[in-house]
């Protein structure tokens, strides 16, 4: 009965039991996409209904029990019958236990494969019942405080449950049914986890799973930098790459090609999203997994570390109801997130914003967002076309990629437009030189485009073991630093430390080389001059250059010299 209760939508019961109404649902389940948060914490903030006939609702259905320890100091012995690293994945605390089953509180009760999962993993005889979401969270950092297993500890579990048939070399046939039973091992299944579970805690960005001819590496990409986390023997790489693929709804039996993906994974209570991609190898497939998470990006502007200068110009560029503002850079440098936040710091109720994107990574709250899909014929300059009929304000373009994309998207700026897209350039200054190699009229140029802002994102020292020193002289000359700089700014290098993996660096900041167009500027594009004349003149106007904010940062303590050097040259 329970099992077969847990199949149906919660939504689906609250209706039966008219607790709620298809409307209220259906905004619920709108709101839901945007926060993560569960459907029935959705409902209870909307004010639709309480939390208390939610859960009654529950466990009349489920036939579970409710039950409140809030005031109740849970026996130590009890919570070390679950390990850290699966009371986190599966977000589950052991209440009782009388010598053969063993009384959990799971935070999903609705979750049809948890319990499974759980007795398999446990070896105990299970008996869920129901507890309010704010209880678990508290039990976890009471008890499981935020430490959890390491993927190494795992790997004893790993090996010791994995199924024979994946203990065959990546290169021999593999009949589906066998993929499917690796693909439903729960050993795989907690493994995958495990690793999604430390990404996330460690702010990764990517994952990669890459098969060697003896090995299986798993690497994280943090702050950048890809760092190795754990080789795991190669014969385990069938049923971890077969779990990603049905994660990512991607053929599990088709191994000769590429393939994409996309999957949602609820990590630690909060929603994550995941892109991922498959490659075929000399000796199986490379998968990298992107990481999506809301909850580790912050799109407000005053937290990605830039100075005050920079800070006040973009919110005074973000205040103009016309014209192109060009976020430059190369991949990876950050151009997304500041536009993002730019758009964020816009949106208001009096003000109508639009993007499109290839793809839609974030969903903002009060943003229409179009998803680019040039298979049929949605394109970023088609789509433009379409959301200037929907009477916009801002309007936001992920890439510029062609003549005819640019062309209409400075169209829609003189037009009484304000319009926000990337391209790729080394610098602010060179992004004129780009416009006009790809076909545009330099009179267009200066009609429309109100600034360009170059970008690099260089990793912000760890403030518990940073140390000073002196740096070598050479290096000093090298950046053009005054060697009077020296006895008046402190400079300070990476060392390392448990708080930021021993790494010495810890989160990452923006770099910013901002050119506002002025009648200068413009002139110099009529006449199409070299990139270099044009970067003196906006130097002349107030730019500060990539290097002299990287320096600041560096006087400032932020970073390092050998930060600023590897990402600004």
């Amino acid at each position: 009965m329970i099992k077969e209760a847990r199949k149906k939508l919660f939504g689906q019961i609250l209706l039966e039991r008219k607790l709620v109404n298809e409307i209220q649902i259906e905004k619920a389940l709108e709101m839901q996409q945007i926060t993560g948060k569960s459907l029935g914490k959705t409902l209870v903030e909307s004010g639709a209904t309480t939390h208390k006939l939610i859960m009654e609702a529950l466990s009349s259905y489920l036939s579970m029990e409710i039950m409140d320890f809030r005031t109740t100091e849970l026996n130590p012995d009890i919570i070390e019958k679950i390990p850290p690293s699966i009371a986190q994945l599966y977000r589950v605390i052991p209440i009782a236990y009388d010598g053969h089953t063993l009384t959990l509180a799971q935070e999903e009760p609705l979750n049809i494969e948890q319990i499974d999962d759980l007795r398999f993993l446990l070896k105990y005889t299970l008996k869920p019942v129901l507890v309010e979401q704010e209880l678990i969270s508290i039990s976890m950092d009471k008890y499981y405080p935020g430490e959890h297993e390491s993927i190494e500890e795992l790997m004893d579990t790993f090996e010791t449950n994995t199924p024979e048939k994946e203990n065959s070399n990546t290169e021999e046939s593999i009949e589906i049914g066998d993929l499917q039973d690796l693909v439903d091992n729960a050993p795989v299944k907690s493994f995958v986890n495990l690793i999604l579970l430390q990404a996330i805690s460690d702010k990764a960005s990517d994952i990669h799973f890459e098969t060697f001819e003896k090995e299986f590496h798993v690497r994280f990409r943090v702050d950048g930098m890809l760092l190795d986390k754990i080789p795991v023997p190669s014969h385990f790489a069938n049923g971890i790459i077969s779990r990603l693929k049905v994660m990512g709804n991607m053929d599990i039996a088709e191994k000769r090609l590429p393939q994409d993906g996309h999957a949602h994974v609820t990590i630690r209570g909060h929603q994550v999203d995941i892109r991922i991609s498959t490659l075929p190898t000399k000796h199986g497939e490379s998968i990298v997994l992107r990481i999506l998470d809301k909850n580790s990006v912050s799109l407000d502007l005053t937290q990605l570390g830039l100075n005050y200068q920079d800070l006040n110009t973009i919110k005074q560029l973000m205040k103009r109801t016309y014209g192109i503002i060009l976020v430059t850079g190369p991949t990876g440098s950050g151009k997304t997130t500041t536009l993002y936040a730019s758009l964020n710091f816009a949106n208001c109720s009096g003000k109508k914003i639009i993007t499109t994107e290839d793809p839609v990574e974030y969903d903002i709250d009060g943003i229409t967002q179009v998803q680019i899909n040039p298979e049929i014929g949605v394109t970023f300059a088609n789509s433009l076309r379409a959301i200037l009929r929907q009477d916009p304000d801002i309007i936001l373009m992920g890439e510029i990629r062609d003549l005819e994309t640019v062309e209409v998207a400075m169209q829609a700026s003189l037009t009484g437009h304000l319009v926000l897209s990337t391209l790729h350039t080394n610098d602010a200054p060179s992004t004129i030189t780009r416009l006009i190699n790809m076909g545009v009229k330099p009179y267009l140029i200066t009609a429309s485009l109100t600034a360009t802002i170059n970008q690099r994102l260089v990793r912000k020292l760890c403030p518990e073991c940073r140390e000073e020193y002196i740096p070598d002289r050479n290096v000093i000359h090298k950046l053009h630093i005054p060697e009077s700089v020296l006895g008046e700014k402190q400079f300070y290098r990476e060392k390392g430390c448990s708080k930021c993996n021993n790494t010495g660096y810890k989160g990452r900041m923006s770099i910013l080389e901002i050119m506002t167009i002025n009648d200068e500027i413009c002139s110099h594009i009529i006449q199409q001059s070299s990139t270099e004349t044009i970067r003196e003149a906006a130097k002349r106007s107030g730019m500060k250059t990539l290097l002299e904010n990287g320096l600041n940062a560096i006087y400032n303590g932020q970073t390092t010299i050998k930060e600023v050097m590897r990402e600004v040259g």
